[in-house]
């Protein structure tokens, strides 16, 4: 059973990575691989558990008596649908509902024209300069904002300022890169670094002060490479036209878009401080701004006489969130999960770390895989791998040493984050950024592989370079 389970997930997994070319969304083959791991786990379970969850189901059994009169196989699905699905739910549910929220917040923000306020600002058109502001831009915007998010506004601040299209090309592929390292350092900037910070594996005090010389570094050097090639002034566009379809943007005055720019962003930060001070979980503190958010665009509607159609309501701005995004992030998560509760995972992290034993190197093949297939995947395989150590995990290890980096902001936890955000810009494909920059821009796979990955390359290895020179040299 446990090799038909991997079978499945790699076949999935392999659906996933050609999406593209199938026409098939990633979305549907997630839910449908988590689905079918969980079916075969489920009536496999009188033989993965003993292995796997043996002290949990004692433990099951002693608080459910009644449960002990049944066979044991039914008892074994009691246990799997009673317990284990459902504490599978709610970790995962914790992730979606903070990934919500964040997603309703900057859509609300970019609707209603407040990034106009960053955006048009930047009036150079010096190619040198303009490479270093959008990359700066790109870097601390996507530390607050998801990636994709940033890529798209960034975007299309670049089609305002130029007009050809082979200048936009390079332009593109440095946000991509840019935005994949900015987030990379930020436990609300990517996708995977908050998976580890809602799930206890980093914390934003650790993580932000660690991670974010490496990730800078990882930006930049591309940066500096390819700026000794760029000389003169962009081509400015021919024709400029102002977005006609948003008439909101063009009724709104110019306090109404800062405020609600203002508010969601401080909304966002605030989130961090929010879990320290009252130790819930991340998704209450962004479903606090939300609702704020809700709040104050019903009262600011009150006072600006336009028509209703045009007004863009919170209720309205739900709509156009991605849930193909989210629900493949259910069936990935739900893959994953199966797959640990079979202990599957487990054995994996056991033969890796008899065969590498490195966390360095274990996270640079992560980041390396990022490039070719999605980092959510791996990045939750790696937590389902290898659980956070306690102190008295620690305590009893044969090699507590070793067991050190898997505590909460250990090296191998924040060398993740590190990797798994940064590794995909390797490829035009590797990332959520690179996917939706390749789309907007029609940026050619060739052209990118042979005139940016290897760019991409030497950011990628030269921030690993400072992360493990930060940790072994300098014990930072």
């Amino acid at each position: 059973m446990s090799t038909t389970m991997v079978l499945i997930f790699l076949v999935g997994y392999l659906l996933i990575a050609l999406e593209h070319p199938l026409k098939i969304n990633k979305a549907g083959t997630a839910l449908l691989t988590g689905t079918i791991l969980w079916i075969l786990y489920t009536f496999g379970s009188p033989q993965f558990i003993p292995n796997a969850s043996a002290e949990e189901f004692k433990l099951f059994l002693e608080a459910f008596p009644n449960i002990r009169d049944l066979p044991y196989a039914e008892q074994c699905i009691q246990f799997v649908t009673n317990y284990q699905i459902l504490d599978s739910i709610g970790e995962i549910a914790e992730t979606l509902i903070f990934l919500i929220g964040a997603m309703i917040t900057v859509e609300l923000i970019d609707s209603h024209g407040g990034f106009m306020f960053i955006t048009n600002r930047i009036t150079t058109n010096d190619k040198r300069k303009l490479l270093f502001v959008i990359t700066a831009i790109t870097f601390f915007m996507s530390a607050v904002l998801d990636n994709l998010t940033t890529s798209i506004v960034m975007i299309m601040l670049i089609r305002k300022l130029i007009g050809n299209y082979k200048e936009r090309w390079i332009f593109g592929s440095i946000i991509v890169i840019a935005a994949n390292s900015g987030g990379a350092w930020s436990p609300i900037g990517d996708v995977t670094t908050i998976m580890l910070w809602v799930r206890g594996n980093i914390s934003t005090a650790a993580t932000i002060p660690h991670l974010f010389l490496p990730s800078l570094v990882s930006a930049f050097v591309p940066v500096l490479i390819i700026s000794r090639h760029l000389h003169g002034s962009v081509t400015p566009p021919n024709v400029f036209e102002e977005n006609k379809d948003n008439l909101l943007i063009k009724v709104l005055k110019s306090k109404e878009k800062l405020a609600i720019l203002g508010i969601g962003l401080f909304c966002l930060l605030f989130v961090p401080v929010f879990k320290t001070i009252t130790h819930l979980p991340p998704f209450m503190g962004i479903l606090t701004g939300v609702g704020i958010l809700w709040i104050f665009t019903e009262l600011m509607y009150r006072r600006t006489h336009i028509n209703e159609d045009v007004k863009l309501r919170l209720a309205k701005v739900v709509s156009r969130i991605d849930g193909a995004t989210l629900m493949f992030f259910l069936g990935i998560l739900l893959a994953v999960d199966a797959l640990r509760c079979g202990g599957i995972l487990s054995n994996f992290s056991v033969w890796l770390d008899d065969t590498i034993g490195n966390v360095y190197a274990v996270n640079l093949i992560i980041g390396t895989l990022s490039a070719v297939v999605d980092n959510v995947p791996l990045v939750a395989g790696a937590i389902g791998m290898y659980p956070v150590a306690s102190d008295a995990m620690l305590a009893a290890a044969a090699d507590p040493a070793y067991l050190s980096h898997f505590v909460q902001d250990g090296v191998f936890w924040q060398f993740l984050a590190y990797c798994a955000g940064t590794g995909g810009s390797m490829l035009i494909i590797g990332s959520a950024a690179g996917v939706v920059v390749m789309g907007l821009e029609r940026i050619n796979f060739l052209w990118y592989l042979k005139h940016i990955s290897l760019l991409a390359l030497a950011g990628y290895l030269s921030g690993a370079t400072v992360y493990i020179l930060q940790n072994v040299i300098l014990g930072i």
